[in-house]
């Protein structure tokens, strides 16, 4: 198991600073003990995975992706997947619509 970090793709990148940017404290390629995470923000309970097209249109990225997804179940995380080519052409609504989901799941 492979628990040093990865180097973030381009939009995970320019994810995590727009969150970084709106005052959301977060952490890049997170190892949860089980795996990498794109983005977490813990005080949320959110994961996110910015993911190229293959998770989407590769019928064993997808079958990969299902294996690896069930690890949060029990933690109360919920895992928030989106595309490279959305971030592409909506970071900022994105992100903006996060922080609201960000904010609603604050444990306080």
């Amino acid at each position: 198991m492979d628990t040093k970090p990865h180097k973030p793709s381009r939009q995970a990148q320019m994810l995590y600073e727009a969150l970084i940017a709106k005052g959301i404290q977060c952490e890049p390629e997170y190892f949860d003990g089980h795996k990498h995470v794109d983005i977490a923000i813990l005080k949320a309970r959110i994961f996110i995975e910015v993911d190229g097209l293959n998770h989407f249109v590769v019928a064993e990225q997808i079958i990969r992706d299902f294996n690896r997804s069930h690890f949060s179940d029990g933690d109360d995380f919920r895992t928030f997947y989106v595309t490279n080519q959305i971030l592409d052409k909506y970071l900022d609504r994105v992100a903006d619509a996060l922080i609201k989901v960000i904010n609603s799941r604050i444990i306080k």
